[in-house]
């Protein structure tokens, strides 16, 4: 995956397109994908040396969007471990729950963060990867930053078959523990697919995906399919603020924004004045997912972005969109879409036969 989706563009013509764009309160930066591949080539020789990373080992990353957390993904990935990022919001016991149940062996984090992490419950850790400044090293504390910047920028990938694993998420644990799912290297067909026909990535697009990481639509449509479609990605750090977000789109230009209802709910309530300070002229396509798409803010969207909001609908388990409005399509107001190709959506009962369409379904 981390190949396809990095390595591949960088021995290209695409070698010195911007790959990230990433801003925050205090760090304003970009990478083209020659410079990500060395990056995250760097990375993997940090984990191959300092961590014993081998094909198949779980690497966690619990730390806040940076560009440090990309190339932490893509160098696990390319040893062929299996990343298991974490959302930085979640407190010690949601933390100790996902690495228990993992066994993660090697977790990347940041001092502050470390505090939610329950070291002395986690037998199968050994390794944990400080990304700050002034860390103090020693047995089990190794300063990423420090190494990145010493590393080499060559380094031989473990190659993979396309059933190995690569990405463990967790569902939420609305209803019980929180349970692992594991996604492969073969969902990059998928994320490609519906990168190129649902996010509708083309060459000269700009893109962001709001989502963290640490859920599955902040690694599928955050990582994974804009960079496997060679699109260059918009990573903003900091928490939310309606005019910052505005600023972001006009500032790089973008085009193509995934978002979730409950931000745009939050940029309608800060207001339409808040809208006009920018120029967001450059949008051509605004997506939504992770909850239902209520029509206020559909109407909303139109009104101030002369945009529709096209839902999508999938889930952890799936890892890639399933049912969605394509920007090739009219769109029934309340409705999710259709299909992708190769999806087959039906409506079945308790043993999984499909029932007619007059038939009840409890």
């Amino acid at each position: 995956m981390a190949y396809e989706a990095i390595d591949r563009h960088a021995e290209g013509f695409r070698k010195n397109k911007i790959a990230l764009y990433y801003q925050d309160g205090v760090r304003k930066e970009k990478y083209t994908f020659k410079e990500m591949k060395e990056l995250s080539n760097k990375a993997g020789n940090i984990f191959k040396t300092y961590a014993d990373v081998e094909k198949g080992d779980r690497v966690f990353i619990f730390m806040p969007r940076s560009p440090e957390l990309y190339f932490a993904v893509l160098g696990a990935v390319k040893l062929g471990a299996i990343v298991g990022p974490l959302f930085e919001a979640f407190m010690e016991g949601a933390v100790r729950d996902r690495l228990q149940d993992s066994g993660a062996k090697v977790l990347v984090t940041t001092p502050e963060l470390l505090e939610r992490v329950s070291v002395d419950e986690l037998p199968d850790l050994k390794h944990i990867l400080l990304v700050g400044d002034n860390i103090e090293e020693n047995n089990k504390y190794i300063d990423f930053k420090q190494k990145l910047a010493e590393a080499s920028k060559k380094l031989d990938i473990e190659w993979v078959d396309r059933a190995d694993g690569l990405i463990l998420h967790y569902t939420s644990g609305s209803t019980g523990k929180p349970k692992g799912v594991l996604h492969v290297h073969n969902a990059m067909i998928q994320h490609y697919q519906t990168a190129k026909w649902v996010l509708d990535l083309k060459e000269e697009d700009v893109y962001w995906c709001t989502a963290d990481p640490g859920w599955v639509t902040g690694t599928s449509y955050g990582i994974f399919g804009p960079w496997l479609a060679g699109t260059s990605n918009v990573i903003i750090g900091g928490r939310f603020n309606p005019e910052t977000w505005y600023k972001m789109i006009e500032e790089y230009g973008v085009t193509v924004w995934y978002s979730a209802p409950t931000a745009f709910r939050m940029l309608m309530g800060a207001g339409d004045e808040v809208v006009k300070k920018f120029d967001l002229s450059c949008l051509r396509h605004i997506l939504s997912v992770g909850e239902p798409l209520n029509p206020e803010v559909v109407r909303w969207g139109m009104k101030v972005f002369n945009l529709r909001i096209h839902d999508t609908w999938w889930m952890t388990e799936t890892g890639a969109q399933l049912i969605c409005n394509y920007p090739s399509m009219e769109i029934k107001p309340g409705s999710m879409g259709k299909p992708i190709p190769g999806v087959k959506a039906a409506i079945v009962d308790d043993q999984g036969n499909e029932l007619l369409h007059t038939e009840w379904a409890i």
